[in-house]
């Protein structure tokens, strides 16, 4: 996902410079070409033949070392940068790139790169509030610096509070969101449904299905790559929000009803990959419901259908997606809710296909339309996103190649 892409880290003197060293092998897999420059402190902490083993790439931490491949080594290598982090950013280099200065080898590549800059604050809870550090981080946002928050937690100092610096899951997928797709989608809006949804029978009890929210997530994600702006709603789901989207929880039809039907005005397209529902218990009981010797009847009644509402209340130009999980009669089923739905496209799958069906990394799904039915092979179902996409934007662009995988970052799609 990062093939042909100059990822350069900068890494400073704190502690969490130890976990560097994941981030830049995570980024070496997805293909990058890995640079990393240590400042003399961070020396103290993570060695530079470690990075060396891990990126294939010499260290560099003196300016003024003879041995560099280029005569002007920070001016070359600013130049082939696609992107810069300087992770961890202790308080003393973010108060050096706010004002301009450039007195190491860090600080000069940096000064003389144009690509984009992120800056990953990592300091004790006292430092980072410190308006004065809060004023020079001000000073790289005005700059056009990406400044990503640290996370609140357990300090090596023992404080606890904000300063602990992200995850190197977190700081790659800022990188892929950057730097992994064309911005070929920008400037639309795209509404994601995932995920199942519960309906209560009691405060204990509910009727759901078994959606994982997994193609769902990868849709929002894929769209969310390509620089659309992404409204997920979601279920409860066991899946991290995926970066750059704008995720709304829900947990009955009745609250997904409400947020899609709210947000669906100004949206270009809606892709509704969620299992939603379809029937609720007509009475909640205030109570737990106590077992008794005989049996228990109980009384369902509809929910609202999304995707018909849509249907009928759609924008001009606005592009209607739905998903139809079958066990049987997959095509017949599909059409018959295309047709009835008011809708552009249906998403096909059954659940007895291999590699299909709910929880799993793969699908197998089938495109029905006015024009017909396609049939797509197994992919990952960050392939099935990225191609969907295509499909409903196919007046957009090119993205610049379909990703073979999700990113190896530790998201579950």
């Amino acid at each position: 996902m990062l093939q042909g892409k100059t990822v350069v880290l900068g890494v400073s003197g704190g502690i969490a410079a130890y976990k560097i060293p994941n981030l830049a092998s995570r980024l070496k897999k997805l293909g990058a070409d890995v640079e990393v420059i240590l400042t003399e402190n961070a020396g103290n902490f993570i060695t530079p033949i470690t990075f060396e083993a891990l990126t294939g790439n010499r260290c560099l931490i003196n300016t003024f070392d003879r041995n560099f491949r280029f005569q002007v080594e920070h001016v070359e290598l600013a130049k082939r940068a696609d992107l810069f982090m300087i992770a961890p950013a202790t308080a003393n280099v973010i108060a050096k790139i706010a004002h301009g200065l450039a007195d190491d080898m860090l600080t000069t590549v940096f000064l003389a790169c144009q690509a984009p800059k992120f800056v990953v604050p990592a300091m004790n809870t006292r430092m980072y509030e410190n308006p004065v550090t809060q004023d020079n981080l001000d000073i790289c946002r005005r700059y056009g610096m990406k400044v990503i928050e640290p996370a609140r937690g357990y300090l090596a100092c023992g404080d606890t509070g904000a300063g602990k610096m992200p995850e190197p899951d977190i700081l790659a997928e800022h990188i892929l969101l950057e730097l992994a797709c064309e911005k070929d989608l920008a400037g639309k809006k795209v509404l994601v449904t995932a995920g199942p949804t519960c309906e209560a029978i009691d405060p204990v009890r509910y009727i759901t299905n078994h959606s994982t929210g997994k193609m769902g997530y990868a849709i929002a994600q894929a769209a969310a790559f390509r620089g659309a702006q992404v409204t997920l709603v979601s279920g409860p789901t066991a899946l991290a929000a995926p970066l750059g989207v704008k995720l709304v929880e829900v947990v009955s039809a009745r609250e997904m009803f409400e947020e899609v039907t709210k947000a669906a005005g100004e949206q270009d397209a809606i892709i509704k990959a969620a299992a939603v529902a379809d029937y609720r218990p007509a009475y909640v009981r205030d109570e737990k419901t106590k077992k008794s010797g005989g049996q228990v009847s109980l009384e369902l009644e509809r929910t609202d259908d999304i995707l018909a509402w849509l249907g009928e209340h759609r924008q001009p130009g606005q592009f209607l997606c739905g998903f139809s999980m079958e066990t049987q009669n997959v095509l017949e089923n599909s059409r018959e809710k295309l047709l009835k739905k008011h809708v552009d496209m249906i998403v096909a799958n059954s659940l007895r296909e291999e590699g299909a069906g709910f929880g799993t990394d793969t699908n197998v799904v089938t495109l029905i339309t006015q024009d017909g039915a396609e049939q797509w092979e197994k992919m990952t179902k960050f392939q099935v996103a990225h191609r969907l996409l295509d499909r409903v934007f196919k007046d957009s662009g090119k993205n610049g190649g379909i990703p073979d995988s999700p990113p190896d970052m530790g998201a579950d799609f």
